[in-house]
């Protein structure tokens, strides 16, 4: 065993004791009674319920890491990175197309193990906990249409990678980070007309009382109103949310209709003013700055590693190859990536904070708490999580610390 091999060792060893730990504290931390400021919202039914579905989710998250730890470790240590490339290069399809097979066989192996865990997840414990609307045939045609779009979009994008990687030397990564880049940037125009609408229908906000406020708030943030659309999220869930995305003329806020069936217009528009804020802030903008450079760093560092032949050696490889470097490297990357990760999160969660900001005082403060209290019941989120599990992985503060906030500003 080699340098590799322990980097990569530790790191899954440390990812999986860390959340762990973090799963425990959590747990622990659903000892608390119903805070005060949700009394008015939860019933002491309610509270349990959600304090259960927490408990649920996280036994269920702690088998499926360890699951897939144990998978990728009987796969590693029986040599079977090796045996797999011997396999597809006694197929003698070229390097570009070895390498696109090697790669989609890891992927589509690894769907087939986690889809009983997928089942399970949502039609039994989604569907004991009242969330659960999606039926077999949706669930199938989601499968199926991801696997499309993996192969259309996905397959090209790493054919290039491996490409570059190739017949290119000195500046393969460069090209690669431009070749990513664009990608991304595209994606981000073009998901919101023509991607995402192969997964749900999403119908423009009706006129009414509830546009006419939205239209009236939008002009008095100067914000362009492009299209306020409902999304049938009800099709899978009856979780309630809203999100904003692409760019330019394709800027479009989304509204679950599960949101709107619960919330009255005045917490609506104080969502759209927090979707509308992290817009006005931004914040859309610096991720993907921060997410362009990661990657360049990224494909660099791989530039370097590439031919290393310890990496090789760490997996029992008989034969070095572009295509199984990159997954190498991606697991070697891992300890960055955890530090990174982290450093997001901490991001998106101030990121969060400013936008509850600019929703509470460029709209209402009350309707802004009143709408957080009904999600968080509505999606029986965890009113008290603990800090350190928060610290790893919430992207939102929690919904107490949020409201506590709202009533400061």
């Amino acid at each position: 065993m080699n340098i590799f091999a322990i980097i990569i060792l530790a790191t899954l060893g440390i990812d999986f004791l860390l959340n762990l730990a973090a799963d425990f504290y959590n747990l622990k931390s659903l000892d608390k009674g119903l805070p005060n400021e949700f009394s008015d919202v939860y019933d002491e039914e309610t509270y349990d319920k959600s304090q259960r579905y927490t408990k649920v989710r996280t036994k269920f998250g702690i088998l499926t890491s360890a699951f897939n730890l144990v998978i990728l470790l009987v796969f590693w240590f029986a040599g079977g990175f090796n045996w797999l490339d011997g396999l597809i290069r006694s197929w003698e399809l070229g390097t570009i197309w070895t390498g696109l097979a090697y790669i989609g066989t890891l992927l589509l192996a690894k769907s087939i193990l986690s889809l009983p865990f997928s089942l399970y997840s949502t039609f039994v414990i989604e569907e004991k906990f009242g969330f659960n609307e999606t039926t077999l045939k949706t669930f199938v045609l989601d499968l199926v249409k991801g696997l499309g779009l993996g192969i259309l979009l996905g397959g090209p994008l790493l054919a290039g990678i491996l490409a570059f990687f190739t017949f290119i030397d000195q500046y393969a990564w460069l090209y690669a980070w431009g070749a990513v880049t664009a990608f991304t940037l595209i994606i981000q125009f073009v998901a919101p007309r023509w991607i995402m609408p192969l997964f749900n229908d999403f119908e423009p906000l009706e006129e009414g009382d509830l546009r006419q406020k939205i239209r009236k708030y939008a002009d008095k943030v100067n914000f362009a109103l492009e299209g306020v659309y409902v999304m049938d999220g009800s099709k899978r869930s009856s979780k309630s949310n809203a999100f904003f995305t692409g760019f330019g003329k394709n800027k479009r806020i989304a509204l679950y209709d599960t949101l709107i069936e619960n919330h009255t217009e005045n917490e609506l528009v104080a969502v759209l003013a927090h979707e509308i804020g992290h817009y006005k802030k931004k914040h859309i903008f610096k991720n993907m700055a921060i997410s362009i450079a990661q990657t360049g760093i990224m494909f660099f560092l791989l530039s370097v590693f590439l031919n290393s032949q310890g990496l090789y050696d760490a997996f029992y490889m008989e034969q070095i190859s572009i295509y199984t470097g990159l997954i190498f490297f991606g697991m070697l990357y891992a300890p960055i990536d955890m530090i990174v990760s982290v450093f997001m999160q901490v991001l998106s969660r101030k990121y969060e904070f400013e936008a509850d900001e600019f929703a509470s005082t460029t709209y209402q403060k009350e309707p802004m708490i009143e709408a957080l209290k009904k999600l968080s019941k509505d999606n029986l989120s965890n009113l008290t999580p603990h800090p350190f599990y928060v610290f790893l992985n919430y992207s939102h503060p929690p919904v107490l610390e949020r409201i506590e906030t709202i009533k400061k500003n």
